[in-house]
C-alpha cells in the first residue's frame, strides 16, 4: 500500500465515522417535525426573511467539508458535500485538473451545486455540475445509507436528487469527473448589436465546440457581449476582479483579457451583473471585504429587520434556444432590467426530474440561461409572477432559489411528481425534509408547515 492509498483510506475512515453519527441521530429521532441542516458554508439561495426553515430543528453536517481523494490519472475526485468550489479548485489545481463545471461563486458547495443546480461557462458542452457526477452517498430521513449511481438499484434517486433542494435526503459524499486545465485563460469579447447576431454566434460556437468557455453579458437590448474563453499556457499580463476592477463592466470595455485560471472561475464572485460599492473610492476601501458570501451572510443575519421587498429580484431562467427571441421581445416591454448574465446550456439527457408533459414539448438540446440579478422593483411579487407565467407559456423553467409563486398544479406540470413521489416514499416517508413544492413555494414564503 502506497502513502497516497493510506491517506485516502484514513480519510474514508474518518468520513464514515461522520456519516455513522449523522445516520444514528436520524435513526434515534422520534419527532416527525421538519428538520433542516446546519452547514458551514452560507446558503446561496436568495435570502427569504419569512422562511420557516430558520426556526427548524437543525442537524449539524458542518464537518462534511473535506476533499477525500483525487485520482489524477483517472481524473476523478471524491469529496464531501460541504467542500466549496474555491477549496476544490485549489486542491484539484495541484494536479493540473479542475471540476468539469465550476459555478461562479467561491463558497457555493459541491453538494449545493447538485441539490440546487450549478452551471457556468463550460455548460454549453457539459451541462450542469450534476452531469459530471458518477456516484452519491445519500443518507435518508430514516438513517439508511444509500450508494447511488446512474445504473444501480438507486438510479432514480441518483437522478432525482438533482435540483430538489435536499427534500429527498442528505448527500454525504460525491464522486465526480475532472478535466485537465492550463494555468491561464484568454478571453475574447465578441460584440453584437442585435439579438439575432448574438444567437448566431452562440450557435456557431456550440456546433463547432471551438472554445473552452462561453457565457455572455447582455448590457442592453442593443448591446450584446459574448465572452469566449480558452485555456492558454502564457499571457502578456493578467487581471483579477476581486478588488478595483468589475468583471461584467470589463466585457463591454475590453476586446480581450487574460486571467489566471482560478481568477477566471470566480471572476463574478464580487458581483455578477452588479458590484458594491459602485464608486472607485468605495471599492478601494471596502471591496476586499465584500463578496457573495458575506453579503448573503449579513442579509440572513439581519433577516428579522429587513423588509422582504428590500431584497432584489434574483432568478435564473432556462429558455429553449428557439424561444429566446420571443422571450426577449416580451422582457424588454414588461421588465426591461439590464444587464443580464447569460449562459448557454446543453441538456445532457431527458432529465428524470422534469415531467413527461414538459419533456414532450422540449425539442431544443441547447438552452440559454438568462440570469436576472439585483433587480429592484416596487412590487417584486408581480415581477416574479409575470416571469413565471411567461416561462410556462414558452415551455421554459427557472431555478427555485428565489420567490416561487407557482400553484401546485403548475409546479407539477413542470417537475416530475410521479418520480419524486416514488423516491420520497423510500427516503423520507414522514416528510421531515418537507416536500418539494411545500419547501420551495410555501415554507420559503412563510406559509404552511
Amino acid at each position: 500500500m502506497n502513502g497516497l492509498q493510506m491517506i485516502a483510506e484514513n480519510d474514508i475512515r474518518i468520513h464514515n465515522e461522520k456519516v455513522i453519527k449523522i445516520a444514528r441521530q436520524l435513526k434515534e429521532r422520534k419527532s416527525t417535525t421538519p428538520l433542516s441542516l446546519k452547514k458551514k458554508a452560507v446558503s446561496h439561495e436568495v435570502p427569504k426573511p419569512n422562511d420557516k426553515r430558520h426556526s427548524d430543528e437543525k442537524l449539524d453536517i458542518s464537518d462534511l467539508d473535506e476533499v477525500i481523494h483525487i485520482d489524477a490519472e483517472k481524473m476523478i475526485c471524491i469529496a464531501e458535500p460541504g467542500v466549496t468550489f474555491e477549496k476544490l479548485v485549489e486542491e484539484t489545481g495541484k494536479h493540473g485538473l479542475a471540476p468539469v463545471v465550476v459555478p461562479e461563486h467561491k463558497t457555493i458547495t459541491i453538494g449545493g451545486a447538485v441539490a440546487g443546480g450549478g452551471i457556468e461557462s463550460m455548460s454549453y458542452k457539459f451541462g450542469s455540475f450534476h452531469d459530471s457526477c458518477l456516484e452519491f452517498e445519500i443518507v435518508t430521513a430514516k438513517g439508511d445509507v444509500m450508494e447511488c449511481t446512474p445504473d444501480n438499484e438507486n438510479m432514480l434517486l441518483f437522478q432525482m436528487v438533482h435540483w430538489t433542494f435536499g427534500t429527498l435526503g442528505i448527500i454525504t459524499l460525491l464522486k465526480f469527473r475532472l478535466i485537465p486545465v492550463k494555468p491561464l485563460v484568454k478571453m475574447t469579447y465578441e460584440k453584437f448589436e442585435s439579438l439575432e447576431e448574438y444567437k448566431d454566434a452562440i450557435k456557431e460556437h456550440y456546433i463547432k465546440r471551438d472554445i473552452d468557455f462561453m457565457d455572455g453579458i447582455i448590457h442592453s437590448s442593443e448591446k450584446f457581449v459574448l465572452c469566449a474563453g480558452d485555456f492558454v499556457d502564457d499571457a502578456p499580463y493578467t487581471h483579477n476582479y476581486d478588488w478595483l476592477r468589475v468583471y461584467y463592466q470589463s466585457t463591454d470595455e475590453r476586446k480581450e483579457d487574460y486571467l489566471k485560471t482560478p481568477d477566471y472561475f470566480f471572476r463574478y464572485d464580487s458581483g455578477t451583473t452588479s458590484s458594491h460599492p459602485k464608486s472607485f473610492i468605495g471599492r478601494l476601501l471596502f471591496r476586499k471585504f465584500i463578496n457573495s458570501n458575506n453579503v448573503l451572510k449579513v442579509t440572513n443575519d439581519l433577516r428579522k429587520v429587513i423588509p422582504s421587498n428590500f431584497i432584489p429580484i434574483t432568478v435564473d431562467l432556462f429558455l429553449p434556444f428557439s424561444k429566446v427571441d420571443e422571450f426577449m421581445e416580451w422582457y424588454v416591454k414588461e421588465v426591461n432590467h439590464f444587464p443580464l448574465w447569460c449562459v448557454p446550456y446543453k441538456v445532457m439527457h431527458k432529465y428524470e426530474w422534469l415531467s413527461d408533459e414538459f419533456l414532450e414539448n422540449v425539442e431544443d438540446e441547447l438552452f440559454l440561461d438568462i440570469a436576472i440579478y439585483n433587480m429592484k422593483r416596487e412590487n417584486p411579487e408581480h415581477y416574479h409572477r409575470i416571469i413565471e407565467e411567461k416561462l410556462i407559456e414558452l415551455g421554459a423553467i427557472k431555478t427555485l432559489i428565489s420567490t416561487n409563486l407557482y400553484s401546485e398544479e403548475e409546479f407539477w406540470n413542470i417537475w416530475n411528481k410521479k418520480n419524486y413521489d416514488l423516491v420520497k416514499e423510500k427516503t423520507d416517508p414522514d416528510n421531515i425534509f418537507r416536500g418539494y413544492y411545500e419547501k420551495m413555494c410555501r415554507t420559503s414564503r412563510g406559509l404552511g408547515r
